[in-house]
């Protein structure tokens, strides 16, 4: 029934998607504020067409909240969705295909029944709407066989700096059974997995200050430290020859997993020379003694994700800049806490500046690693849905990127979180030509309604 549903609105659910997808509601850049709410009352809309109760904006001090439920049998389990409408900045511009906000179909090799491209459209825009259209349906033809509670922010790609004092002042409103978040990924579109962890954040911003104003290079150069060669000497410090993080103390709290617990985790299946072809690169490049799924997985990780100083207009101009900068992240694993990470990583900075600059390192937001049990009732309900929709068993895997509210979740309203993606990671979340499978998108929407009825039946039990 939930196939026929999407075959008849197929188009439909497609041109809302795009509908969404057009409006730039990216949060890190202040001029989009409008964009960002425009956006979570196109959510607040939908779910009150889909058949939501109690639908409304929560202001924040940033971007609102998007909340809404259906509560019809208190003595049934309450599911809390969770995903976010806001995106990632699209730039470099140039770099797109299509223009990031004129979402575009797609064939591509790994989406031979066609891709949405569009900043957005995977993360995590695409992947929150297959959470409404599912709701849509389940009520149209009640099939809706636990209450749900839905609560969609605007603040997750700067951080959710109010999503915390959010949970904690209506933790009574937001009581449920299990969180339940599609803003990940899976092996692929035949290999259907379920990410039973995710790695930590700690995000920084560095500036180096030299001489009291950019010099002439040509009178100056060489009896001045020049910020840009010192932040880049320093930089490339914090990792030794065997790509190891040389910062004290950084491992100090790392969980290492057994040698069983690493081969489960290289049971997924891998291909490494697709993967180089994929990103055109002649080899990958990582901490010594690990393999790629492992690096990715259950190692912690130090990436400039950004460095700029001087002059870089065209031509040009013989300068020794005044100033340096730079954007650092860490990646974390289950037992580092971020806020230790933080404080290390500025003792160590500090501590290797030469005298001839001063530091400055200035935190951004982080968020803590997790891993949810693979034998709970949730995750065993997720399980047997993408067994109904895929025919396959998904495999549990370790995911690279970071959540920092499902930490949340668990500590404030005392929630264990599953992580139902849908998308792929090749997908070019957070860069340039950002895309989304059609198939995923309208696989996901049919595979959700199955794990509503699994949790019910299972909770029953």
């Amino acid at each position: 029934m939930i196939k026929e549903y999407i075959d008849i609105n197929r188009q439909r659910f497609l041109d809302e998607l795009f509908d969404l997808l057009r409006i730039p509601s990216i949060s890190a850049d202040s001029a989009y504020n409008e964009d960002v709410v425009k956006a979570a009352e196109f959510i607040k809309a939908k779910l009150i067409e889909a058949g939501a109760d109690k639908v409304e904006l929560f202001p924040t001090e940033g971007h609102p909240i998007v909340y809404g439920e259906k509560i019809f049998d208190p003595s049934l389990p309450t599911v809390l969705v969770y995903g976010h409408y806001d995106v990632q900045p699209a730039v470099p511009l140039e770099l797109w295909d299509t223009p990031p906000f004129e979402p575009t179909i797609r064939k591509t090799e790994v989406h031979p029944d066609g891709a949405i491209f569009a900043r957005g459209a995977c993360d995590d825009k695409g992947q929150v709407y297959m959470h409404v259209k599912a709701f849509e349906y389940m009520m149209k033809n009640n099939k809706l066989a636990c209450n749900v509670k839905f609560m969609i922010e605007g603040e997750e790609e700067v951080g959710s700096p109010n999503l915390g004092p959010f949970c904690i002042k209506n933790k009574e409103m937001l009581k449920a059974d299990v969180v339940l978040i599609s803003d990940t990924s899976m092996i692929a579109n035949d290999i259907p997995s379920i990410d039973s962890g995710l790695r930590g954040l700690s995000y920084v911003e560095v500036e180096v200050t030299g001489p009291n104003r950019d010099l002439h290079s040509g009178v100056y150069g060489g009896a001045v430290a020049n910020p840009i060669n010192i932040l880049a000497k320093m930089i490339a410090s914090m990792h030794d020859e065997n790509n190891h993080i040389t910062i004290p103390g950084f491992y100090d709290q790392v969980l290492e997993l057994t040698a069983d617990e690493r081969t489960a985790l290289n049971k997924a299946p891998f291909d490494l020379e697709a993967y180089k072809k994929d990103l055109n690169i002649g080899d990958v490049w990582g901490e010594t003694g690990f393999n790629t799924l492992e690096r990715t997985g259950i190692r912690p990780t130090l990436d400039c994700n950004g460095i700029w100083g001087g002059y870089t207009g065209e031509g040009s101009k013989t300068v020794l800049p005044s100033k340096a900068f730079a954007k650092i992240s860490m990646r974390l694993v289950p037992n580092q806490d971020s806020h230790t990470i933080t404080e290390i990583f500025k003792k160590h900075f500090e501590s290797i500046a030469p005298a001839g600059v001063k530091v400055e390192v200035r935190p951004h937001h982080g968020g803590e690693p997790v891993v949810t049990p693979i034998d709970s009732v949730a995750y065993l309900a997720a399980e047997k849905a993408m067994e109904t929709s895929f025919g396959k068993t998904p495999i549990p895997t370790r995911g690279g990127g970071s959540i920092p509210i499902v930490a949340l979740f668990e500590k404030e309203l005392g929630l264990k979180s599953v992580l139902f993606g849908f998308g792929l990671d090749s997908d070019a979340l957070h860069s340039p030509n950002e895309h989304y499978g059609i198939f995923n998108y309208l696989k996901g929407i049919e595979t959700i309604p199955y794990f509503y009825e699994n949790f019910a039946k299972m909770k029953a039990n």
